[in-house]
């Protein structure tokens, strides 16, 4: 940690106690509430749903404080998750100190903590999404000697009155700014209270998506981290939600993650960018090119895209995305800066010279290697996925790939460099594997290959089965043809399915 780090760091606590998040012990968050006047505690948690639950505590007392930080508390598993029973159901929240924060949006002052699950014998919930990707990041660290880094692009909808003076563009909104914007200011607010709850944001902007539908205005945003450590990744990702949710909320707006919000409009996805270190350095890059690390990881998550739809695209609008030359993929293959690829390298300064200098001919040379700035990104996900299991089915797909030897080659045979979709490449696009069409298929593709997800104890065997039983519960084979011109019953659909995760 440097002084620097610190000053910078626009988290409250780290402000504070002059330590970064990863350092904070129960003495240091027992001080910053004592100092600060802060009058309750908020345990977070992710569980079967997929959203962030709440249990509220007015601190008391010193032994009261003590006492919450010391042991957690119990909680009923059995109305978080539909495999725990009744008849057992208590299960215990634990606080991890590194990720508190100050809630933004409580009258009360109030500190946050996300919580780990734990069964009554003290033991890790082993099919607990949180603690499945913990369990697959430390196997990839065993294994493989990495770290396995990664960030999401949060993309989303906002609904509400229409602009009349300055209306957007159809289907042109890209990088639009106010007046052309209503959600500008929204954006923005989100962007500082996300970073003051621990979140390491590289940008946000608005996206493609802007058209009125009557009365009302839709307009798509993106916000887009920086890669950190899997677990914390996703942490930034959960709370990134809630933060733009509870601000459009107090505006009287709608928000969505949902992958489609209409007919013959952008979708919006969860795309997950890649970087693999060790010691710091980023294996992602060698000798300026892209490395064969890099390549038999990419390979790895070509064998399993299939599996990892049941993850990452988990209601059926999902697959109204999913369709050819909306700029999201559709068949198995990968490439550099090309969108209608599963798996895109994008842009990475490699081998780029010194544009700055270029730009600014006052500026002295920068002689420095930015290449470790490279990163792979994975664009099948949407809104709905469960982020805990999406990355750590990434991170077992990488795995597998670094694994498998004949993964250089597999990466060969499935890279391309044009539009898939162009006429020029339609005797090859015959060849590729084509991805789910429908939340049935995403199950059956999950239970062909779930040996390679049940490896190491990662996904429990039962875990899987629940995953693969509540895709196939909505018997949604054929939904993509069976809708096709219907613009009605695909608005239904797509209205039943508005407020995933």
């Amino acid at each position: 940690m440097t002084n620097a780090s610190v000053a910078l760091n626009p988290n409250k606590l780290v402000q504070y106690l002059q330590k970064m998040p990863s350092e904070f012990t129960k003495e240091d968050l027992i001080r910053y509430i004592e100092e600060n006047g802060i009058q309750m505690i908020n345990f977070r948690y992710v569980a079967n749903d997929g959203k962030l639950k709440t249990l509220n505590f007015i601190i008391t007392d010193r032994n009261h404080l003590d006492s919450i930080l010391s042991t957690g508390e119990r909680v009923d598993g059995s109305s978080l998750f539909p495999f725990i029973e009744a008849g057992s159901s208590d299960l215990y929240v634990i606080p991890r100190f590194k990720t508190a924060f100050l809630n933004p949006f409580s009258e009360i002052p109030t500190l946050d903590i996300l919580c780990s699950f734990y069964t009554a014998q003290g033991e890790p919930l082993e099919s607990a999404p949180e603690h499945i990707l913990k369990k697959a990041h430390n196997c990839f660290k065993e294994k493989t000697g990495m770290t396995f880094k990664a960030m999401g692009e949060l993309e989303y909808y906002v609904k509400s009155a229409k602009a009349d003076l300055y209306p957007g563009e159809d289907q042109k909104g890209y990088h639009d700014c106010q007046p052309f914007t209503q959600w500008e200011n929204l954006r923005r607010e989100a962007m500082v209270l996300i970073a003051q709850c621990g979140g390491k944001i590289k940008y946000a902007h608005t996206e493609v998506g802007n058209f009125i539908i009557r009365e009302d205005g839709y307009e798509q945003h993106e916000i887009e981290f920086i890669p950190v450590e899997a677990e914390d990744a996703v942490d930034q990702l959960l709370i990134g939600k809630w933060i733009v949710r509870m601000l459009a909320a107090r505006e009287g707006a709608l928000v969505s993650w949902a992958p489609k919000i209409t007919v013959g409009k952008a979708g919006s996805g969860l795309h997950i960018h890649m970087m693999l270190e060790k010691d710091g350095k980023n294996l992602c890059v060698e000798n300026g090119k892209l490395s064969d690390v890099a390549k038999k990881g990419i390979a790895g998550i070509m064998d399993l895209a299939g599996p990892l739809t049941a993850f990452g695209n988990t209601i059926p609008t999902s697959y109204l995305r999913l369709v050819p030359h909306q700029e999201a993929p559709t068949y198995v293959c990968w490439g550099d800066r090309n969108r209608s690829v599963l798996v895109r390298v994008p842009l990475g300064w490699l081998g780029s010279k010194d544009m700055i200098k270029e730009v600014n001919p006052q500026q002295q040379a920068d002689t420095r290697d930015f290449s470790s700035k490279q990163t792979f990104e994975f664009r099948v996900p949407d809104g709905s996925a469960d982020i805990y299991m999406l990355v750590a089915g990434l991170i077992v797909a990488v795995q597998h790939g670094l694994e498998d030897e004949k993964a250089l080659e597999r990466a060969e045979a499935l890279y391309v460099d044009m539009d898939i979709f162009s006429e020029n490449f339609t005797e090859r696009l015959e060849k590729l594997e084509q991805l789910p069409t429908c939340c049935f298929e995403s199950a059956d593709s999950l239970l062909a290959k779930r040996e390679v997800f049940e490896n190491n104890n990662i996904f429990p065997s039962g875990t899987l089965d629940a995953v693969a039983a509540n895709l196939k519960a909505y018997n949604d084979n054929g939904l993509n043809d069976r809708v096709l011109g219907h613009h009605e019953e695909i608005m239904t659909i797509v209205q039943k399915y508005i407020h995933c995760m």
